[in-house]
């Protein structure tokens, strides 16, 4: 389970994190929302320990920087960060050491060919078109088959397939009990099943709800997003609209 209390994260003056509070249970699928600015990057590299903070953030009851959570919680970044001169092979190997991982080649196999960059396995990062960099950061962030992922904006830059192969392989995930929180401003992205909805603005949560609850209420997640975030009530716009 992840928890987050009361975080806030400020760059000088600008609050980009105001009092940020979720949790996320064992095996479920979180998307969370906002426009751009809105703090979800700001939120997920807080989480994964890369800013410091105020507040306190814990993985199955340990601090998210400890040595313990680290070992369960994964994270995929919006921009893939490769070694120019590293193959696409050795960057594989680079993070299978990194997380002593043992019996890991076929693991690395399966990634490869799922992500169509099996016969590029000898191209420098350098070499990657940015398509199959952010496949690469895929299977990079996916190989240590943590627990807990974070992604932010998986799926920006990749082709249909792989798109197509990714929502599979969120929702195997997903059935297989991991926990999971994605991240994006692209609400037609997220037509997978999830369980629950953060939808963030401002640095502040305007909405947490599950997928029930928005169900139950009549409306999509788009009249939600746009009804929290602009006070825009779509739905009773277009019920105006088939009456006029």
């Amino acid at each position: 389970m992840l928890e987050v209390k009361n975080v806030t994260k400020r760059y000088g003056k600008n609050v980009a994190c105001d009092d940020v509070s979720f949790t996320l249970e064992p095996g479920t699928l979180t998307v969370l929302l906002g426009p751009n600015g809105a703090g979800k990057s700001t939120i997920i590299k807080s989480i994964i320990g890369f800013l410091k903070y105020d507040g306190s953030i814990t993985v199955n009851g340990k601090i998210n920087k400890s040595v313990e959570a680290r070992k369960i919680l994964g994270y995929i970044p919006e921009m893939p960060s490769l070694y120019p001169t590293l193959t696409v092979t050795e960057h594989m190997e680079f993070i299978a050491r990194a997380y002593k991982l043992t019996n890991y080649k076929d693991r690395v196999n399966m990634l490869l060919e799922r992500f169509e960059l099996d016969d590029k396995r000898k191209k420098f990062g350098d070499e990657l078109s940015k398509g199959m960099q952010q496949k690469l950061n895929l299977c990079l962030g996916l190989l240590p088959d943590p627990d807990i992922i974070l992604l932010d904006e998986p799926l920006l830059g990749l082709d249909p397939h792989a798109i197509k192969e990714l929502k599979n392989y969120i929702e195997e995930m997903r059935q297989a009990g991991k926990t999971m929180l994605i991240s994006t401003h692209i609400i037609d992205s997220v037509d997978m099943l999830w369980d629950r909805t953060i939808i963030m603005q401002k640095g502040q949560i305007r909405a947490n709800v599950t997928r029930s609850e928005i169900e139950g209420s009549g409306k999509s997640l788009e009249d939600l997003f746009f009804e929290v975030t602009e006070g825009i009530d779509k739905s009773s716009v277009s019920g105006e609209g088939e009456n006029a």
